[in-house]
């Protein structure tokens, strides 16, 4: 009984003492807990890299669009709160670990929904006369989901940030001499996409990442941590020290590319040598001097090593049968995966819809009434025909593209395409055509009931003049 009772009174004291010390850190926190594995009461260093972001380039941002005041304004503080939600994120992940792909849809809600209200500003705003402004964030605030990328999320940010290049040079274009207050405006948004590169190149290159320990991400943490700004429940026990790091597919991919590439240099370095394992034809055995052999179909290939193919050769990959996509989804029309078929209509169409026209060859598709904007992307052998867009029609990463214009557009971007020709209305004569890295585009103009083609400039000269480059189209050689 006596050793019971002196058992008892041990345990009380080191509940007691348990008690105390849990107490005394507690209160020494008031700091942000759980740094990056939830240990000593400390940030991770890429959560405190991502304050620096805000206190820098992002608080720059605020202090010049409240300079400008207005539409500016309220747009950046949208922008403001989109960066809060994914340092919210950030400091998630530093201190849980990655959950299963559909919770971390979950946990990226608050992103998404501030992304979508910065978007609905723009559309709700299109009189506005800072429009371009709201147009340069609006189209580049997507890069926030870089964090869903993997595993280069880097290049990701980049093409957002060339997206709010092409309004912010309309800003550039309207204001540089006249109002340098605008100019700084510009320098200043571009410069936190710029920033965050650098910020993702640093600490998140192939992607995101989560804390190796800790409880599993869940919504009830992430509001925790929107609600807090900060810590989560006390750590628990640091557990057993972690097991040798994962065998990344990325890093045998990389020793069989080395070997294979090993081997070629191999093959190549027999010099004269190299000739040794071929067999000799006679004449008689040539296809292109004996008819009959070529009336017989391909010859049959002989089981050497050599025609075996690699299971990793990109060519003997099985294909993916996508099945065709022409529907309204919110406020896109989806074309998708459509082959050979020239009679794709979009009818009942309105002004805030867009379409998305993706992976589609050999087809064409006519869209009627007036949409926001068009975007085609990866499409081969397509034709567009279209009545009126307020915003503007893309062609992305596309090949022999021809597009007719029956209302009005005011501008239609060409980037990474091979032969595109645009047909103009004659209310459409004012459109801009924007072009980078495409060739063989050409704008065929009405007049006397006909057609004249205009190549597009591929080639372009520049020379210094003195003070700075000057850039002109070089004469096009017919």
């Amino acid at each position: 009984m006596a050793e019971t009772h002196g058992l008892m009174e041990r345990l009380e004291k080191a509940v007691t003492r348990l008690e105390s010390l849990f107490s005394d850190s507690h209160r020494s926190g008031g700091m942000e807990c759980d740094g990056i594995n939830g240990v000593n009461g400390s940030i991770a260093p890429y959560v405190e890299a991502f304050d620096r972001l805000l206190n820098g380039s992002v608080a720059e941002f605020l202090r010049y669009s409240k300079i400008l005041e207005g539409d500016v304004k309220t747009h950046a503080e949208m922008v403001r709160a989109a960066f809060q939600a994914q340092r919210s994120f950030l400091l998630l992940a530093s201190q849980c670990q990655e959950p299963q792909e559909n919770e971390v849809a979950m946990l990226l809600k608050p992103i998404s929904e501030k992304i979508q209200e910065i978007q609905n500003f723009r559309e709700r705003n299109r009189g506005s006369k800072m429009f371009n402004h709201l147009s340069a964030v609006s189209e580049s605030i997507p890069a926030l989901g870089w964090i869903a990328v993997s595993p280069k999320p880097g290049p990701y940010v980049k093409e957002m940030n060339d997206a709010a290049t092409f309004y912010t040079n309309r800003v550039l274009k309207d204001y540089k001499n006249s109002d340098t207050r605008h100019v700084d405006w510009v320098k200043s948004y571009l410069n936190i996409w710029s920033e965050l590169q650098a910020y993702i190149k640093e600490h998140h290159t192939t992607g995101l990442t989560w804390s190796k320990t800790g409880p599993v991400a869940s919504p009830m943490s992430m509001r925790s941590v929107l609600t807090s700004g900060s810590c989560l429940s006390p750590p628990p026990p640091p557990p057993p020290p972690p097991g040798p790091p994962p065998i990344f597919d990325t890093e045998t991919t990389k020793d069989e590319g080395t070997a294979a590439r090993s081997a070629l240099f191999a093959q190549l370095n027999q010099g004269e040598a190299i000739t040794k394992g071929l067999r000799h034809v006679s004449d008689d055995q040539k296809t292109h001097k004996n008819p009959s052999l070529r009336a017989q179909g391909p010859p049959v290939r002989s089981p050497t090593k050599s025609h075996t193919p690699s299971p990793t050769s990109p060519k003997n990959s099985p294909q993916q049968n996508h099945a065709p996509v022409l529907e309204l989804e919110g406020k896109k029309w989806r074309v998708e995966y459509q082959e050979d078929k020239n009679d794709l209509v979009i009818n009942n169409t309105e002004l805030k819809q867009v379409a998305y026209i993706f992976k589609c060859n050999k087809s064409t598709l006519q869209i009627k009434g007036k949409i926001n904007s068009i975007t085609i992307d990866n499409c081969k052998k397509f034709g567009l025909v279209f009545d009126n867009v307020v915003g503007i029609v893309e062609v992305i990463n596309s090949r022999d593209i021809q597009i007719q214009v029956m209302g009005k557009v005011p501008t239609i971007s060409i980037n990474k395409t091979e032969g595109c020709h645009i047909y103009l209305s004659e209310e459409s004569l004012d459109c801009e055509i924007v072009s980078a890295k495409s060739s063989e585009m050409n704008i065929l103009i009405p007049q006397d009931g006909d057609y004249k083609e205009f190549p597009v400039p591929e080639q372009f000269k520049t020379a210094w003049d003195g003070s700075k480059l000057v850039t002109e189209p070089a004469e096009i050689v017919g």
